[in-house]
């Protein structure tokens, strides 16, 4: 009540159903530039090929054709790379977890000697890295061009995942993990029963980050390997956009109808691919919102 009243005796009124409206309308605006470009994609991807190579589909689905989501689902290559994608992954999120956590630790506690002179030096590498050639020249030094862990091992150590987590942990409250020391507790018990369970909010965040990274990373994979049986989901969904193109005036004419239904079933699959990619990232994003924007303000506003 003393809040309201102080509000109108600065002339600040409590509420205005002009400024609601307004808001309303702009974050509709927002949703719908946002959203709408996932709704073109998943009605390209279920109208008729015809309609979906000519381009005649703008706001609604014209007509209603599963055939390019039955073709990946008996795609065995897809589904290899499903699995890598998934693979990679979930075991980087697990490293990235272990390695932020264990590296944060020992950067939060104020009594570490020559702490200032340790965050240096890690935050070194952050900005000054060794380049493509460099590293490359290391994972085949490690005999791990051509292998899995050329993906896993370099993604399962990031620096500013740890600086998030230290800042986390530093803010803190130190009289908990001092109570804890005069009760006999180590530092691996402060940390596994005190830091981590209070620390859910800036494990979601670094969660949810490495889990976006990793399943939209091509490039490495692209690099460092050459087998297509350990190529994840996103650089196969690469080869499928920019390989299924066909040449029809190299056709004679016996050929040209066969490469015609190519075309229109691989521009529409390329669609249902797009749909089928980005599900696992919509499935996941719910079960972190609950401690993700609280993890996100902690973790930027703390020094």
């Amino acid at each position: 009540m003393t809040q309201i009243l102080a509000r109108k005796k600065h002339g600040i009124p409590h509420g205005s159903r002009l400024v609601d409206v307004l808001i309303v309308i702009a974050v509709a605006v927002i949703c719908l530039f946002t959203l709408y470009p996932m709704y073109y994609v998943f009605i390209m991807s279920i109208s008729k090929p015809q309609d979906v190579l000519a381009m005649n589909v703008s706001f609604w689905p014209t007509g209603f054709e599963l055939q390019a989501y039955k073709k990946i689902f008996t795609d065995s290559d897809m589904w290899r790379a499903y699995g890598n994608s998934i693979l990679y992954t979930v075991s980087t999120t697990v490293l990235v977890i272990i390695t932020s956590v264990m590296g944060a630790y020992p950067l939060s506690v104020p009594e570490l000697r020559g702490r200032k002179y340790v965050v240096a030096f890690v935050l070194l590498p952050m900005y000054f890295g060794g380049g493509l050639i460099p590293t490359f020249l290391l994972m085949s030094k490690l005999n791990l061009y051509n292998n899995i862990f050329a993906i896993i091992v370099p993604a399962s150590f990031n620096i500013w995942y740890i600086i998030l987590t230290r800042t986390y942990f530093t803010g803190l409250p130190r009289d908990i993990r001092e109570s804890a020391f005069i009760d006999g507790a180590s530092n691996f018990t402060v940390l596994r029963r005190i830091y981590l369970p209070l620390a859910k909010p800036i494990l979601a965040v670094v969660s949810i980050y490495s889990i976006v990274t990793m399943w939209n990373n091509w490039f490495a994979a692209q690099v460092y390997l050459p087998d297509k049986n350990l190529h994840p989901l996103q650089l196969y969904l690469k080869r499928v956009l920019v390989a299924q193109t066909v040449d029809l005036t190299k056709l004679n004419s016996a050929d040209i109808e066969n490469a015609m239904n190519q075309m229109l079933s691989a521009t529409q699959m390329q669609y249902a691919m797009i749909i089928f990619t980005i599900l696992p990232i919509i499935f996941t994003y719910p079960f972190f919102q609950k401690y993700f924007i609280k993890g996100v303000m902690l973790g930027s506003l703390k020094g």
